[in-house]
């Protein structure tokens, strides 16, 4: 079980990220557009890097759903490694199952 800190932390990132994902993504695009003059695009960037720094997705940290676990984490299931493994020999998770060979 992870910290319940770093959890609430990461949940605040989450939802910062998503009150700036529309002027991030207007923003990032400004700034490589080719018919732009380069005042405008250096207007853009820095306006892109005043943003808050929790404002960016590469700021998230992929987390076990149940618990919290920061590493092994497997998009698939939204779970980690361990957690995964559990559910899949109980039958939790459907199409799933231990291979044998």
């Amino acid at each position: 079980m992870a910290k319940t800190s770093k959890i609430a932390r990461n949940e605040q990132r989450a939802a910062v990220v998503a009150r700036y994902a529309e002027r991030r993504r207007e923003l990032k695009a400004a700034s490589v557009d080719p018919h732009r003059s380069a005042a405008e695009r250096a207007a853009a960037m820095a306006a892109l890097h005043a943003l808050p720094r929790d404002a960016s997705p590469a700021r998230l940290r992929n987390r076990d759903l149940a618990a919290g676990r920061p590493r092994g984490h497997l998009r698939v299931a939204g779970v980690s490694r361990v957690r995964f493994r559990q559910m899949a020999l109980r039958g939790e998770l459907p199409g799933i199952r231990k291979a044998s060979w």
